[in-house]
């Protein structure tokens, strides 16, 4: 909720962008491998220990991030698959500026920092793994404030700034707390909202990860099927 009021005010400039990219007919998919290149050209910048040039261009790299989705909406091209492109692309933009991270402070042999890098990497995928293993059994799981956002604003101003050694330590700690905040939501939701009979979720997946005669091959499928039908 935070960072949605704070990004309000830039929303009219990020609709009047994207009118005026929709207006070209570039594709919004584009747009996000465009987006992934730059964060490719960032991450090189990074291993280079070549800061504030990383930030401007992990800028760039946030442009095309922001836009390509009002960009899909303007031309009429929304899909799914599209949103799920976008969301994996974003997932190996991370892993890629924290890798240029990581071979810049082995390299400068700074391995506490490296051990950051390595730390807020592993958090960043967590943060987006809980959330939609959460939303996958409850619905909805917008708890934390550590989202993806958050963290690619405090890489450019750290970038930016010279100032990535105190980034680490709030992305090494802050994204791991907003895990364990949704894996405590989440179990207080399925406490009150027991949405799956578990037993037999716990059956289907024992004879989906071992089955031992053919006819189990052939049932494992329907009684998987069947647990999803309850609500699973």
């Amino acid at each position: 909720m935070l960072t949605r009021s704070i990004a309000r005010p830039f929303e009219w400039l990020r609709e009047r962008a994207a009118a005026g990219i929709a207006a070209t007919g570039v594709p919004p998919n584009v747009l996000t491998w465009y987006s992934l290149i730059l964060n490719l050209w960032a991450g090189f910048l990074f291993a280079n220990g070549r800061f504030a040039a990383a930030g401007g261009v992990m800028i760039a790299a946030g442009f095309f991030d922001v836009v390509d989705g009002p960009v899909a909406r303007k031309q009429g091209r929304v899909t799914v698959f599209g949103g799920f492109l976008d969301a994996i692309l974003a997932r190996y933009s991370d892993l890629i500026l924290f890798l240029g991270l990581l071979v810049y402070f082995a390299q400068v042999n700074r391995f506490l920092y490296a051990g950051l890098v390595g730390t807020a990497m592993a958090a960043a995928v967590m943060v987006s793994y809980s959330r939609a293993r959460a939303e996958s059994l409850i619905g909805r799981c917008e708890v934390g404030f550590w989202e993806r956002p958050e963290r690619i604003v405090l890489m450019i101003i750290a970038a930016l700034s010279n100032r990535m050694p105190l980034a680490l330590w709030l992305l090494a700690i802050g994204p791991n707390i907003t895990v364990i905040h949704r894996i405590v939501y989440t179990w207080q939701r399925t406490k009150k909202e027991p949405g799956v009979d578990e037993a037999a979720v716990v059956q289907a997946r024992t004879q989906r990860e071992a089955p031992t005669t053919s006819r189990d091959l052939r049932e494992a499928p329907t009684l998987l099927s069947r647990t999803a039908h309850r609500g699973g």
